[in-house]
């Protein structure tokens, strides 16, 4: 199933946590942090101006990027647990 999102929202799926620290130790489920990067799996048509005009995503489809840590909204679709955000809250995008 293909998620098209609306305005100026993307769809991520977040990159896997690490399962050990730099240290060695291996994290426990409960322990891990949700981690701030994904890839794009979907962009919306763009920011709606005042004058009617859309503004094009500087993200596209298959980019990783960076997000603020409290971003967005998740959702799981077809057992994928996946997040919508607007593109104000990408911070980067990881070439």
């Amino acid at each position: 199933m293909k998620v098209t999102p609306l305005g100026d929202k993307l769809v991520i799926r977040r990159l896997e946590a690490k399962e050990k620290t730099a240290g060695g130790i291996v994290l426990p489920d409960a322990a891990r942090e949700k981690p701030q990067q994904g890839r794009v799996l979907s962009v919306g048509d763009g920011k709606l101006l005042a004058d009617g005009t859309r503004v094009a995503h500087e993200a596209s489809e298959g980019d990783r990027v960076l997000f603020r840590s409290y971003a967005g909204t998740e959702v799981a679709i077809d057992g994928q647990d996946l997040l919508i955000l607007s593109e104000d809250d990408v911070l980067a995008i990881v070439k």
